[in-house]
């Protein structure tokens, strides 16, 4: 059986939270004991009222897509704010896409590990122009049509928001982190963040753009899951 997670931490929690994900450097906790790994599950719940998305003009008198794809922005990342040292190990890290879909970059968030290079290929009868002007890693990949694909190495843990410099609706988050301990929610807001050493940890909710929650959790000697469950407001 799983075991409930205490009450939420002080506002201090989103602070380390968003100093987790800048630019600076990560500084990992002591060496993990040896023993069972353990998991952290729940569900986060989306109480905040999402703005709704800003309605322009059809576009397809210009000879381009006239259909979109709203972004996903009821998706949240669950994160460790601190991560024992066994998660900084080296690896090998996939490639993952970004689709550029119907006038939308699908998935709207992304979180990946540090490393990791994403694909941005265009699916649309349009040009795209894929680019970031955030700390963590700038990039404009210039124009290119449907059918064609280029991609970015994100070295350095942080936020970066991604745009297309063609169609100012066009937005997304990647999320780059330093360690292996987070995920992101299904379509019913659940997640699961496995292999987690005995020990205490923070836990924070990210959801479009901020650190919203963050609790205490403690992952037994014995292993075992650890149920938590997390709210954006």
């Amino acid at each position: 059986m799983g075991r409930r997670a205490r009450a939420v931490l002080p506002g201090t929690a989103l602070a380390l939270a968003g100093w987790l994900l800048g630019p600076g450097p990560v500084h990992p906790q002591a060496p993990p004991p040896r023993g069972p790994l353990g998991a952290i599950r729940g569900r986060v719940e989306l109480r905040r009222e999402l703005s709704p998305i800003e309605r322009r003009p059809a576009v397809a008198a210009l000879g381009m897509e006239g259909a979109r794809e709203a972004p996903d922005r009821r998706r949240s990342v669950v994160y460790l704010a601190s991560a024992p040292q066994a998660a900084f190990e080296e690896g090998e890290r996939p490639r993952v896409v970004v689709d550029q879909r119907n006038q939308a970059f699908v998935p709207y968030v992304l979180a990946i590990r540090a490393g990791t290079t994403v694909e941005f290929p265009n699916s649309d009868r349009t040009y795209h122009n894929v680019f970031s002007l955030s700390k963590p890693k700038r990039f404009d990949l210039g124009r290119y049509a449907r059918g064609q694909s280029k991609s970015v190495r994100f070295d350095k843990p942080g936020v970066v928001r991604v745009f297309c410099e063609i169609h100012s609706h066009m937005s997304a988050y990647i999320l780059v982190f330093a360690h292996r301990y987070f995920s992101t929610t299904d379509a019913e807001g659940r997640f699961r963040i496995d292999d987690v050493p005995p020990g205490a940890y923070t836990v924070v909710a990210w959801n479009d753009g901020e650190a919203r929650d963050s609790r205490p959790v403690r992952v037994g000697e014995g292993g075992g899951v650890v149920e938590l469950d997390l709210v954006v407001r």
